[in-house]
């Protein structure tokens, strides 16, 4: 009996031990068990971040290709849009032809200030002589200078003379000679624009036909309208300016359409 008592303290002992090293090993694997769970906690963490910054990147190269996309756009817009039709502005209001919002002309009852008058004088001679130099065109017998609401045109033959394409008002400008034969000088120069263009393009033409200082209306009602202020009514005058900014308008036209297609 005492043998067999010790046999089964010995076995309970190596059972006992059997169920310590169990239980070690259980702990361990228990421990790499939370090992493992918290790596992969951590590779689904740096994962997400990981795929953040790659969406982030790829939203960014997007915006960066809307962007370019939309420069481009810009740049093939900015292409076609011309300079002169952005800078000068020919349209009317009223029996007034105005550019650039500035009117030319004057009615008796509608007594447009004479500094707006000049403004607009300004405008189109500047539009004139740009246009002039776009087509690589010199003007015979004279000379266009823009300069604001003091422009004036210098004739070839006396160039100290000068025509001033701008008025001070009062009873003088219905006297003032240099004036008016400035806007004369000036149609002469419009017609000698129209007669270069032609050379060039046969289908061209100008609504209005000019001659010495007169603007005539063919399709309407058939009169001819003085461009001078001497001798003349200012509704007529008024009327002779509005069919002056119209041809020029054409003659605009014209021109930003060959820019168009030179581009």
């Amino acid at each position: 009996l005492k043998a067999e008592e010790e046999n089964l303290q010995k076995q309970l002992k190596e059972g006992e031990k059997e169920r310590e090293s169990l239980l070690e090993e259980r702990e361990t694997q228990k421990q790499e068990a939370l090992r493992l769970d918290q790596e992969e906690e951590n590779f689904m963490l740096e994962y997400h971040s990981l795929e953040k910054r790659r969406i982030e990147f790829e939203n960014e190269d997007r915006s960066v290709d809307y962007q370019m996309i939309y420069a481009q756009l810009q740049i093939e817009r900015l292409k076609r849009t011309n300079i002169f039709n952005c800078a000068f502005h020919i349209w009317h209001r009223g029996h007034f032809g105005t550019i650039n919002n500035f009117r030319l002309g004057r009615l008796p009852t509608v007594p447009v200030e004479w500094n707006e008058i000049n403004a607009a004088w300004g405008q189109t001679a500047l539009l004139l002589h740009c246009l002039a130099k776009k087509i690589g065109f010199t003007f015979l017998r004279y000379r266009l200078v823009p300069y604001g609401s003091y422009s004036f045109i210098e004739p070839l033959s006396d160039k100290s003379r000068q025509l001033t394409l701008f008025c001070n008002g009062g009873i003088r400008y219905l006297w003032n000679s240099k004036f008016d034969l400035a806007m004369v000088a000036f149609l002469d120069c419009l017609q000698q624009f129209k007669e270069e263009v032609e050379k060039h393009d046969s289908g061209f033409s100008l609504p209005y036909k000019m001659s010495k200082g007169k603007i005539e209306d063919s399709s309407g009602s058939g009169g001819s309208y003085s461009i001078k202020t001497q001798f003349n009514s200012e509704e007529r005058w008024t009327k002779a300016l509005k069919f002056m900014l119209t041809n020029l308008k054409w003659a605009l036209a014209w021109v930003s359409s060959k820019c168009l297609e030179n581009d």
